[in-house]
């Protein structure tokens, strides 16, 4: 997760002692042929040589973070601030070398002065300063995008705040819509459907109104195939929030389960209208528009679920209907086209997903 860059640290201090410059540039040649025994035990003897030389101490503390030994590293860091106080690699390596001790209060400082986003975001979820730990992780993503521990850390930094708000939640207001609400998505998770349908029930009865719970509760029963009370609570959402493409979708969806295609094209086609271009939504429409016998449609959404999938999942799905379109219509050699390229990308993707 952090990001050491060893280099040829120097402060700018002209040398007081001959000797003590001789064992630096030894130090730094050592460095150069990655020998990190030599380069500490130079780097040392020039400490020992001018004890005044801040030059010599941060360039000893770099040679022990190269070999992990940041026990070592901190008081040679240290001892280089109390000569130079503004440099600044001082303060990342030593900020770092904390940090990896779990001293994390004493890393905040350091980190903090030379802007070490990623380092300083970690040591602030030690610490419990998890907003901020956010918006560090956040700014550090902005200049290295997708990096595997930045997203691994901002998602943990998130959870850890939003666990914190929803326990806050449920302890200060048991009672609430929102805190049935929180134990409801909770139970879901864990896929105790039971348990969820009992909390987002309660949740309605206090707060009928509250966008967000009939879809909730759809979804636990879509969940167990409890089609037509999902449709229900899908259509009470559609009245609530018109327009809303997720509640339009998961309708859809429910009235396709149950054989009502036609039903199921009308709200699919007004999902897409909601949000376009969602390839879970063109593919059920696809689905819905060959049931009701419309082909030019089913045929039109599903090579855009082609086109915006790249070879996915649902991409292959979108293949094998239209392979039956085209079987359909007498296309013999587009329907056998078709199911090839099912074939092909069900050989790498598995088996494909249920609706």
């Amino acid at each position: 997760m952090i990001h050491l860059i060893l280099y040829a640290v120097l402060a700018g201090q002209a040398a007081t002692s001959d000797q003590a410059a001789d064992h630096i540039r030894a130090g730094l040649e050592a460095r150069k042929q990655h020998q990190v025994d030599v380069e500490i035990a130079e780097f040392r003897k020039a400490t020992e040589l001018d004890s005044g030389l801040a030059d010599a101490f941060v360039n000893l503390g770099a040679a022990y973070m190269e070999k992990h030994d940041y026990g070592s590293a901190t008081a040679p860091l240290k001892r280089a601030l109390e000569l130079s106080p503004d440099l600044p690699v001082a303060h990342q390596f030593l900020g770092y070398a904390l940090l990896a001790q779990g001293y994390a209060a004493e890393a905040i400082p350091h980190l903090e002065r030379v802007g070490a986003q990623d380092a300083l975001g970690i040591a602030q979820i030690e610490t419990g300063q998890l907003s901020q730990a956010v918006a560090n992780f956040n700014a550090a993503l902005a200049q290295r995008p997708n990096d595997a521990d930045l997203l691994y850390y901002l998602g943990h930094a998130s959870g850890l705040l939003s666990k914190g708000a929803i326990d806050t939640l449920i302890a200060a207001h048991p009672d609430s819509a929102r805190a049935h609400q929180a134990l409801a998505e909770n139970y879901f998770v864990l896929r105790q459907m039971p348990q969820a349908e009992r909390e987002y029930q309660e949740a309605l009865r206090l707060r009928p109104e509250l966008p967000g719970l009939h879809l909730e509760l759809g979804q636990v029963y879509a969940n167990s195939a409890q089609w037509p009370k999902a449709e229900a609570e899908f259509r009470e959402e559609g009245k609530l929030r018109p327009g809303n493409a997720e509640a339009a979708y998961r309708l859809g969806t429910a009235l396709l389960q149950q054989g009502k295609a036609t039903e199921a094209l009308a709200e699919l086609k007004r999902a897409n209208e909601l949000k376009a271009d969602m390839p879970e939504t063109l593919y059920s429409l696809g689905k819905a528009a060959s049931l009701s016998g419309d082909a030019q449609t089913a045929e039109k959404v599903w090579m855009r679920v082609i086109e915006l999938e790249q070879g996915g999942s649902l991409a292959a799905q979108a293949h094998f209907g239209l392979a039956g379109v085209y079987r359909k219509q007498g296309k013999a050699q587009q329907a056998q086209h078709e199911m090839q390229e099912f074939q092909r990308l069900q050989s790498t993707i598995g088996p494909p997903r249920s609706e």
